[in-house]
């Protein structure tokens, strides 16, 4: 269980359309990426950054750097759930030796962010986009705000909420528990969780090879 954040964005109308165009970049680059996994059943981080990186940055040069370390990673974490957890259909003891499915993010997928595209100073938040960083106020606790700047952070993830606009979740190890108001922390597993089956994230599509 992870100690979770959630800071909803008043996000504007421009900068909707910037974090959305965000998302969907996001997306293009992980969908990049998993046809090379399908094809070296490779999927841990750090050798998937050596096999694709620089190729991935020669193919979304408006990317950034980090932000395609970032996608690196989502594929990485989606590929362990989706075949590596005990109960997932697509597990590998099931697969057996045969072709992986091919993964597909959609374009709202969650966008993970790290201490170099996101920061935090008092009452601001900057993040980065396509077209540059973006700010937001940030009205905190301030233990919450000395947990976010000093604990251990698992994950930053762009998301969007209930209503159509976007969230920051952040989740925290859980020494780094905040405590209080509920609206702003709560204690949960693996976020962005889909409802049908737990091991597969509801923004990624498992594309079934045909026998």
């Amino acid at each position: 269980m992870n100690s979770v954040l959630r800071i909803p964005l008043d996000a504007t109308p421009l900068q909707v359309e910037r974090l959305r165009a965000l998302q969907k970049g996001f997306a293009q680059v992980c969908n990049a990426l998993t046809p090379v996994v399908q094809r070296t059943r490779v999927w841990n981080r750090v050798a998937l950054h050596h096999l694709a990186y620089r190729t991935l940055r020669e193919q979304f040069p408006d990317m950034g750097s980090q932000m395609v370390c970032n996608a690196i990673y989502s594929v990485s974490r989606s590929c362990r759930m989706v075949f590596q957890t005990p109960g997932s259909p697509f597990n590998l003891e099931r697969l057996g030796g045969g072709p992986l499915p091919l993964l597909k993010f959609s374009d709202d997928c969650p966008v993970y962010f790290d201490r170099h595209t996101l920061s935090l100073k008092p009452g601001q938040l900057s993040m980065y986009t396509l077209d540059g960083r973006i700010y937001f106020a940030l009205t905190l606790r301030p233990e919450a705000e000395n947990a976010l700047r000093t604990g251990k952070l698992r994950e930053i993830v762009l998301a969007r909420n209930g209503s159509g606009g976007f969230e920051l979740v952040f989740q925290l190890d859980n020494e780094a528990a905040l405590s209080g108001d509920p609206a702003q922390t709560e204690t949960e597993p693996e976020s962005a969780i889909a409802q049908g089956h737990p091991s597969i994230p509801d923004y990624v599509k498992v594309e079934e090879i045909a026998p």
